[in-house]
């Protein structure tokens, strides 16, 4: 039930404050109201009025964290978005897969792993996270790139499909 009451109340809180402006005051104030159903949420959360955040109960969050345009997050298990991460714009963070039953997608188990962004972190445009994911602190996910899997070095430039680190700094 909590659930349910939390995807409306998501959708709520994006519908009402939709036609408001990405100003730093609003984006603190979506966040703050879209924190109030989060496990943890840290001051000065700022989120852009097209994102769309599902899940609520499964999200953590630090402080002085920005969610950019046209991002998605799906949470179907837990996704922890540590200290000053910034994420851009139409990223996608989806902690959840399809599996086959019967030679098929659509009634298959779900897959759910936990995703964690580390303090520091930034995730640049056009992104996809999936499932089990990590980028380290003080890392850059390069523009147009997949991270599907825990990368343990600090201070790295991650890119590709999937990625890996180009640069270590």
């Amino acid at each position: 039930m909590k659930h349910k009451f939390l995807l409306i109340y998501a959708w709520f809180v994006r519908t009402i404050l939709f036609f408001l402006p990405d100003i730093p005051f609003i984006m603190r104030f979506r966040g703050w109201l879209y924190g109030l159903g989060m496990r943890k949420r840290g001051r000065d959360f700022q989120v852009t009025h097209n994102t769309i955040i599902k899940s609520l109960q499964n999200i953590e969050v630090g402080n002085n964290v920005f969610i950019g345009n046209f991002s998605v997050i799906l949470a179907a298990a837990n996704v922890i978005v540590h200290d000053e991460v910034q994420i851009g714009p139409n990223v996608i963070i989806i902690s959840g897969n399809h599996t086959k039953l019967n030679g098929s997608y659509r009634f298959g188990k779900p897959d759910r792993e936990e995703i964690i962004l580390e303090r520091g972190s930034w995730v640049s445009a056009n992104c996809t996270i999936a499932k089990g994911s990590m980028l380290p602190s003080g890392s850059v996910l390069a523009a147009n790139s997949l991270l599907n899997k825990k990368h343990t070095t600090k201070d790295g430039i991650y890119g590709g499909v999937p990625a890996k680190l180009l640069k270590k700094e």
